[in-house]
């Protein structure tokens, strides 16, 4: 389905944003959004083959983009990333760090070695990428004025606000990022003028970890609790990102907006709608016939 985007088609016009997985999933659909909005897109990544495809697609649009092969766990590969896009465009405005890494596996299960390659790509990774880029994106660095700095979007999630089956990792991992968000909203905010936020996605349909982490038959349970009764779309994600990196966003800093239907909220249901009213009744109805604080004796 096309949807039409809410914002004006120039609200990017003349920045450069540089998004980490930005070949494929919701990176991807961010890459192209921002490029449609008016903005030159640098995407990184450790497939060739994606890239490739990636820029291919974008190019394809009359979207400026180029591709960068590199590993976000990896501080030279950050730096170098980060150096090339500068060198391509001339600046850069905008990063977002939507790499990341998961699978599905219980706690007993799950090895060392297993928890920490989440936790690189997806904590120290949007570390390592934020602190690459830095210079660039804060007031009065190269290729920028004085007057403001630029803007960092991590992609984070919902599973540590409660708890998840089988996720421990990518919980703890996110539950990092979320603090590295607020912390560099603060620090360099302050310092560099510099807006940090996040977005914590719920099920995207039709995306690789969709796909990866919740079969069909889990969607269709899920789908009985969520609010909305409904996958998001990867173009929801791509227009919350839209917003928090854009000037209508301006004042927005230290957030992460949670883009999942309400579904963090949610529980499954004990009892269907139709039981609760008639148990609602039912206890009414006593209320009336007997009074509260009347004795029995009384009645």
């Amino acid at each position: 389905m096309s949807l039409e985007s809410p914002f004006k088609a120039d609200i990017l016009k003349g920045k450069v944003a540089l998004i980490t997985g930005g070949g494929s999933g919701i990176g991807f659909e961010i890459s192209t959004q921002f490029g449609k909005h008016g903005a030159s897109v640098a995407i990184m990544g450790r497939r060739k083959q994606v890239l490739d495809a990636a820029v291919s697609a974008l190019r394809s649009l009359g979207i400026k983009a180029v591709g960068f092969e590199g590993d976000v766990r990896r501080q030279e590969h950050a730096k170098k990333v980060v150096e090339s896009t500068f060198e391509h465009f001339g600046k850069l405005d905008i990063l977002v760090n939507a790499a990341a890494g998961n699978f599905l596996v219980s706690a007993e299960d799950l090895s060392p070695n297993g928890f920490r390659t989440v936790m690189d790509i997806d904590s120290v990774g949007t570390f390592t990428m934020c602190h690459e880029a830095l210079k660039y994106l804060k007031k009065g660095g190269p290729g920028r004025s004085s007057a403001g700095g630029g803007s960092i979007l991590n992609i984070s999630a919902t599973l540590h606000y409660t708890a998840s089956w089988y996720q421990i990792h990518v919980a703890a991992a996110k539950a990092a990022v979320d603090a590295i968000t607020r912390n560099l909203a603060l620090e360099w905010g302050a310092d560099y003028d510099i807006r940090v936020n996040g977005i914590a996605p719920g099920p995207i349909g039709d995306t690789p970890g969709m796909n990866k982490l919740a079969p069909d038959e889990i969607n269709s349970k899920a789908r009985d609790y969520m609010p909305l009764y409904k996958l998001g779309e990867k173009w929801d994600i791509a227009m919350a990102a839209l917003y928090l990196t854009s000037d209508t966003g301006k004042y927005v800093n230290g957030t992460t907006l949670i883009v999942d239907g309400g579904l963090w909220l949610s529980r499954p249901r004990h009892l269907p709608k139709d039981a609760v009213k008639q148990l609602s009744r039912t206890v009414e109805k006593r209320s009336r016939d007997k009074p509260i604080g009347v004795p029995k004796s009384k009645l």
